[in-house]
């Protein structure tokens, strides 16, 4: 994303429940049941301490002349709960 000058980059999340239909065959939801919902809370909770972790070590670890440099993308692993 631009912000002036520089381009920063901004950790996104997304949540999706895979699981595996009666033939065997991965699918894929956004919708989850209330016994879901802590797993889902965990999940989050584990990706926004790694975003914040990330963003630390990304502003301690550059100096002046990378802040102007596009980051990579992050890959945020998969957090199985």
């Amino acid at each position: 994303m631009q912000r002036g000058p520089k381009t920063v980059s901004i950790g996104k999340v997304i949540l999706e429940v895979r699981y595996r239909d009666k033939d065997g065959q991965w699918k894929s939801t956004h919708s989850m049941s209330a016994n879901e919902l802590p797993k889902a809370i965990l999940a989050l909770q584990k990706a926004y301490d790694y975003l914040m972790t990330k963003k630390s070590d990304d502003t301690s670890d550059h100096d002046a002349a990378d802040a102007e440099e596009p980051d990579e993308t992050m890959n945020i692993p998969v957090v199985k709960v």
